[in-house]
């Protein structure tokens, strides 16, 4: 298919290769003109000067920006351009809001649109291993499921426009319970006069095991952070959690409190480190 993708940074570079790799006809843009240059060097295709650029008779359009701005403008740039009965893909975590409104308007436009926050990090993207939570119309998703395919390890729609975004949000509620009980538990093991290694050794493969225990206690136990997933970016999608709780009166006494606690990781200058950094502000405390 002729498949055009905004956005080829840490998460989109290896996504959109990955594309390449199956054989789609690729144009790539990025804001910073040099990204996609480097993509079309490693990957062929031809780099476009701007998202409509990119997007002209574009079958499928894939994007993986910043916030809910971000996907707005590019949207609205690229749907005029792309070929009739296109459909957007957005892989951007942003609110359900804004997954309606851009659903919403590519209808206008006799386009589609499903939005599709992935989980899985900057290994998953690059391995293929993507998790995929989608919203949109059932036509739209059979359309394009296999064609994000090249980069996922499952793909599910979970209903309706926004339904991705909603999905992804409980992912980010349950990830951020999950790494606060392992700062927690570490903190406690430390004080405790207990080897961190030896613990993990004992109670990982028992019910508290967890992607987390076992892709972060070591790093966490070391003191390592400068990797992984930004504490800025983990704000910004519990901003976008809090918010859709505020709408539909969900209690979220623990997110709210974690969030509260990556500011303080923040404000320890912590900002790009990963969300396993939450134990630097028990460590802190001591």
């Amino acid at each position: 298919m002729k498949v055009a993708f905004a956005g080829v940074g840490v998460m989109g570079f290896p996504m959109a290769g990955h594309l390449a790799r199956a054989g789609h006809e690729m144009a790539v843009y990025n804001r910073t003109p040099e990204k996609a240059e480097r993509w079309v060097a490693a990957n062929g295709g031809r780099a476009g000067a701007s998202a409509a650029d990119a997007a002209t008779d574009a079958e499928v359009f894939v994007l993986c920006v910043g916030n809910d701005d971000d996907v707005r403008q590019v949207v609205a740039e690229a749907l005029p351009a792309m070929a009739p009965g296109g459909i957007v893909v957005d892989h951007t975590t942003t609110s359900a809001v804004v997954a309606r409104e851009m659903a919403a308007l590519a209808a206008k436009g006799a386009k589609g649109f499903v939005d599709a926050p992935v989980s899985g990090g900057q290994a998953g993207a690059e391995n293929g291993q993507l998790t995929i939570m989608c919203g949109g119309e059932p036509e739209a998703f059979a359309r394009i499921e296999p064609v994000i395919a090249s980069y996922a390890k499952a793909i599910r729609l979970m209903g309706g426009p926004g339904a991705g975004q909603l999905t992804k949000m409980v992912n980010q509620i349950c990830i951020a319970g999950v790494v606060q009980g392992l700062a927690e538990g570490l903190h406690f093991a430390r004080r405790a006069g207990l080897d961190p290694q030896a613990v993990y050794e004992a109670i990982s493969k028992g019910a508290a095991q967890s992607w987390q225990m076992d892709n972060r206690w070591k790093t966490m136990s070391e003191g390592k952070f400068d990797f992984g997933f930004a504490v800025d970016w983990m704000r910004k999608d519990l901003g976008l959690v809090l918010d859709e709780a505020a709408r539909n009166a969900a209690a979220l006494d623990m997110t709210a409190l974690v969030d509260g606690f990556y500011a303080e990781v923040q404000a320890l200058g912590g900002r790009r480190w990963d969300t396993s950094s939450l134990v630097a502000r028990l460590e802190k405390a001591e």
